[in-house]
Order: C-alpha cells, then structure tokens, then sequence
C-alpha cells in the first residue's frame, strides 16, 4: 500500500514540474524576417539585461529582429512613450514587461488595435495577450517569506519586526511577490512592518532599510533587484550580523552580498528564459498559431551562500 501511495505521489510530482515547464523549448522557423519591440519596466536592471539577452539570442537563432526599446527607469509615461513608439514605427509584434497593470493598458490598446501581437514576460497589464512567460511572483515570495524564517530560526530568533522594500504600489508582480511573503509570516510571531518603496532605486532601498534598521527589525525583505541591493548594502554598512536580509531577481552584486553574507539569499528568476520563450511566441502568432493567452511560469530558484556560485 506504502508503495502504491510512494508511486502515486511521484507521478503527481512528475506531472508538476510538467505543468511549470515552458511549453515552447525548440527553435522555431518564422514565414517572415518579423520585427519584434522589446520593451521592458527599464533597460538598467540586470534582470532586464538578462531577459533581452535571452530574446535577441533567440530572435538570431531563428532569423528575426528584435529592438530593445525599454526606458532608462521604471516610470509609467516614460514606458507609454516606448510603447507608442513601437507603434509608429511599424513592429509585428511587441513583447512588454509592464510597469503597471493599469497605467500603460490604454497604451497596448492602441497597440492591439493596430495590428501588433502582444506577449507579455514578468509583468502583464490589463490587456489580454497572446501568450505570458514569468514568475509565479505569489509563490516565489511565500518561499522568501519560509527562507526568512528559515534563517530567524538559524539564529534563534522567535519574534521582532520585519521591514519590506517594494517597488511602487502599482506593479503587480511584486506585489504579488509581497502578498505570498506576509502569507508566509502570518501567525509567526512577527510583526510585519508597513511596507517602504523604492521605486526600484537601489539608493533609495537603502536609505529604506537603513530606517528599518534604526527601528530594531530582525529582518528586510527587498521585493525586486534595486530593493535587494539597498537591503544587502545598507546591513553591510550596520556592521549587524544578525539581521536576516532577503531578496528577489539575481544580479553579480547580490551574489557578492549572498557570498559575504549580508544577504541570507534571493530568489532567482530566469529572465533569459522569459526573453527566449517570447520570441518564439511572438513568431508562433506571427504565422498563424493560436497560443490561447496562456500562461507559462519560467521558474524560480533560491541562490544562497552554498549554491550562489
């Protein structure tokens, strides 16, 4: 019977990593040399790097082009100007990272209607798409919210405060992020502090955390890459290594804090993998295919001192 149960829950397991697995893993051929827009929140963050990395390698693979058309800071008005620049200038296709899931809707609107095919990675907005490649952001932040605990219970800490620096209150992705992390804290014992932002600004994130400081936290949680840094930098400069700091997204300067140890971990996405699989999307709807505006999570992983390198 033990058995029967063993093989059945390995075959659910199985069947799991399945589901979570992109659905488009080959290269694909395109019917025509298609222009592809890339837009993503800005062009600065190494996660944004990363993800364009991964679409113009695929975009050579399979013989289309695709502009890197992201703002230089993640700002609502300066990412609608992206957008309706791509569409002036005639793209097939635009692949968008949104800042907002509100603010920049009425922009890819405009996109929609006027022929292009829309994919989203990492962030949707309220527009519907053809295909979406990012993060389970709900789940992921849950799993920063059990690695803090994790690492409290290292260190034999049971209660105290914990601070989080997130972006804005707009972007859906961290907030998500956010809203699976309190869930995991929920009736720990700790008090979870009124959430700071940092517009994704790693100075700023820092000041931020350096106020948490100041106030006694056990631990920070930054929900994106600026977030993490300014939380890795600014208990780095505290000298105090008892405060548990998590982060998000993956970059060389948070593996640095990780191997030093001013960072407990971050949760790893992988960008690369969103910026390939959308490309290969957007040729997909290109030449006639029907995704069905499905969703596929890319993954994410937690680095730590023992794996970051």
């Amino acid at each position: 019977m033990k058995s029967k149960v063993l093989a059945i829950l390995c075959c659910v397991a199985m069947l799991a990593c399945m589901i979570a697995m992109p659905v488009f893993a080959e290269t694909v051929t395109a019917d025509k040399p298609y222009k592809i827009a890339l837009i993503t929140m800005d062009s600065v963050d190494q996660h944004w790097v990363s993800l364009k990395e991964g679409a113009e390698a695929e975009a050579n693979a399979d013989g289309v082009s695709v502009d890197f058309m992201s703002p230089d800071v993640k700002d609502d008005a300066k990412q609608i100007e992206c957008i309706n620049n791509a569409v002036a200038g005639g793209y097939d296709a635009l692949i968008v990272a949104a800042n907002s899931q509100d603010a920049v809707s009425g922009a890819l609107n405009e996109a929609v209607q006027s022929g292009m095919k829309l994919i989203y990675v990492d962030s949707p907005a309220n527009v519907e798409a053809e295909a979406t490649f990012s993060t389970d952001n709900k789940a992921a932040g849950y799993t920063a919210g059990e690695q803090m605990l994790k690492a409290l219970e290292e260190k034999g800490i049971t209660e105290g405060s914990i601070g989080i620096v997130n972006i804005n209150t707009s972007t859906n992705s961290t907030l998500m992020r956010e809203e699976g992390f309190r869930e995991a804290l929920d009736g720990k014992g700790f008090d979870i502090l009124e959430t700071q932002y940092c517009e994704g600004d790693a100075a700023k994130a820092q000041t931020i955390a350096e106020n948490y400081l100041t106030e006694g936290v056990v631990g920070i949680f930054g929900a994106n890459e600026g977030a993490a840094t300014g939380t890795g930098n600014a208990i780095k400069a505290s000298g105090n290594d008892q405060v548990v700091g998590v982060g998000f997204d993956k970059s060389d300067t948070l593996r640095g804090l990780i191997a030093d140890g001013y960072l407990y971990c971050t949760m790893a996405q992988n960008p690369d993998v969103m910026g390939k699989l959308g490309v290969q999307a957007a040729i997909r709807v290109l030449n006639g295919e029907d995704l069905g505006g499905a969703v596929t999570d890319t993954g994410v992983s937690v680095l730590t001192a023992e794996n970051v390198g």
